[in-house]
C-alpha cells in the first residue's frame, strides 16, 4: 500500500460509498478500505481502452517494455483476433 494513498475505515466507506466512488472516478486516485486498521479492499479507477493503450505505449516508449515489431504492426489486429468476433 502506498503511504500517500488515502485510507478509509469500512464503516465510513459504508456511509459514503457513492461519494467515494465518484471521487475515485474523478481523481483516478485509489482508496484503501480498512477494518480494524488493516487493509481489506481497495477501490481503484477503471481505465477505458484508450487509457490502457496510452499507458502501454508510454511504458514502451520509456523503456518499460520491449516490442519485437514496429509500432504500426503492433497496433493492428491480427487475422486470428479478427476471427474471434465471428465465432
Amino acid at each position: 500500500m502506498d503511504e500517500k494513498e488515502r485510507t478509509i475505515p469500512a464503516g465510513e466507506f459504508k456511509q459514503k460509498c457513492l461519494a467515494i466512488l465518484d471521487e475515485v472516478g474523478r481523481t483516478h486516485e485509489p482508496v484503501t478500505i480498512t477494518k480494524r486498521n488493516r487493509p481489506v479492499a481497495r477501490v481503484v479507477p477503471l481505465e477505458d481502452d484508450r487509457e490502457i493503450e496510452a499507458r502501454l505505449l508510454r511504458d514502451l516508449r520509456s523503456g518499460g517494455g520491449r516490442i519485437l515489431v514496429d509500432l504500426e504492426t503492433f497496433l493492428e489486429p491480427t487475422e486470428e483476433l479478427a476471427e474471434w468476433d465471428r465465432k
